[in-house]
């Protein structure tokens, strides 16, 4: 099992600025990945930025260039910036294992104001 613990998130105006912050416990010597995915009312939950134990990252095409993902495998940080209203959504926190397991946080509600 691996248990994720998040932070950040909150109410911020376009163009503004965010940090999220997720920390990994437990077997965390199963971890293949860990990352962010986001939902929005009426879409599926998509992949934001993930990052693997080898230290490749990627970022969905809306992202890139705006939000940056970094930290350890064990506790990751998603950096956004430029922040747009599009960008709005539950933000989830994602641990893949080698054996293709997904862990998922709760949850932390991004808002971004017009």
């Amino acid at each position: 099992q691996v248990q994720l613990v998040e932070s950040g998130g909150g109410l911020v105006q376009a163009g503004g600025s965010l940090r999220l912050s997720c920390a990994a416990s437990g077997r965390i010597f199963s971890i293949y990945a860990m990352g962010w995915y986001r939902q929005a009312p009426g879409n599926e939950r998509e992949l934001v930025a993930r990052v693997t134990r080898s230290g490749s990252a990627n970022y969905t095409d809306s992202v890139k260039g705006r939000f940056t993902i970094s930290g350890t495998i064990d506790h990751v940080y998603l950096q956004m910036n430029s922040l747009k209203p599009e960008d709005t959504a539950v933000y989830y926190c994602n641990v893949l294992t080698h054996a293709q397991e997904n862990y998922w946080g709760s949850g932390t509600q991004v808002t971004v104001s017009s």
